[in-house]
């Protein structure tokens, strides 16, 4: 099966899908692998490949594009409150940040035997039927309620660019933040035990290998990365780093200001750097049934096969990117 983005679409087979099925539970409906990029997600992306790929985007859109585990919670929290919340008084800024600011591709997380049965009584169906009245949620709950929210839509995703609507980067704004792969690694190691749609049982040397073997959700890190640098001299793409925005946070929100065009004083800049610093140590909201019971947060790279010729290239690269 060829997708509208012009990649191929191939079922996991024999040895490759059984071991995925064993260290990743949460991965029981099948698993598809897009080339060329070696892109892997839950089988049922072949339903929605072409609808992210010709997702109608409008110019007052922002796009939030990361790997996952790079910082995407707490760079929705910067953004949405920077577009809807400079003066810290919006009473919406209570809801959870993926309702606030759509996660749009969640609908393929979703479908895994490892998790409950979605129900009409399920407080996701409740809100997709107060944001999408008459539609119907077998057409994806999560994309269209992110094609509903109202404008300014500021949304999120972890798809690499060459899935995304090919208009993206000349019809809307979209901000990219990188992390050191050996900290995104760790923490989407944790992600991946914690949340029963993933449901990772293996070993975190384990897990190491499937991101060094780019044969895990997502696919490569490296990839994801150098679509976006390549495309860092766009004027609608900004891109950031996670450790920049952690150590320099006023400096970074300056030019995400400048970026966005919202106009924030300096000291709405530091009201921003209060709030949204404390929201940054908060887990992302996610429905309680998709929790396991949560690890030990003992495991550190420091004695991993991390320390790879390709990852500390690719540290360089993220350092010197500007």
């Amino acid at each position: 099966m060829e997708t509208a983005s012009g990649h191929k679409m191939v079922r996991l087979e024999g040895e490759d899908l059984a071991r995925q099925e064993r260290d990743f539970k949460g991965y029981s409906e099948g698993m598809v692998r897009l080339t060329p990029g070696r892109w892997l997600f839950p089988a049922i992306f072949e339903q929605y490949a072409d609808k992210y790929y010709t997702f109608e985007l409008k110019p007052s859109d922002v796009m939030l594009v990361t790997y996952p585990k790079c910082g995407t919670t707490w760079l929705q929290e910067v953004v949405w409150t920077m577009r809807n919340n400079p003066n810290l008084d919006n009473p919406k800024a209570n809801m959870p940040i993926n309702v606030r600011v759509p996660f749009l591709e969640m609908d393929i997380l979703l479908s895994s035997r490892n998790l409950p049965a979605i129900t009409p009584d399920n407080p996701i169906i409740q809100g997709f039927k107060k944001m999408c009245p008459g539609r119907d949620p077998k057409d994806g709950i999560f994309l269209q309620m992110t094609e509903l929210a109202p404008s300014p839509r500021t949304m999120k995703t972890h798809l690499p660019l060459s899935l995304l609507p090919q208009n993206l980067l000349t019809t809307s704004k979209a901000v990219y933040i990188a992390r050191n792969p050996k900290d995104a690694v760790l923490s989407f190691y944790h992600h991946s035990r914690i949340l029963k749609n993933h449901g990772y049982t293996g070993t975190f040397e384990q897990f190491v290998q499937y991101f060094l073997d780019d044969d895990f959700m997502y696919g490569p890190y490296w990839l994801h990365l150098k679509e976006a640098l390549e495309q860092r001299d766009n004027p609608n793409l900004h891109v950031m780093l996670y450790e920049d925005l952690k150590q320099n946070t006023l400096h970074e929100l300056k030019r995400l200001n400048d970026f966005l065009g919202t106009e924030l004083t300096e000291d709405q800049l530091k009201g921003e750097q209060l709030v949204t610093g404390r929201a940054s140590t908060h887990q992302s909201w996610m429905p309680r049934w998709m929790n396991g019971s949560r690890p030990t947060w003992q495991t550190s790279t420091s004695s991993s096969n991390m320390d790879c010729e390709r990852c500390s290239t690719c540290i360089i690269i993220i350092s010197n990117f500007s």
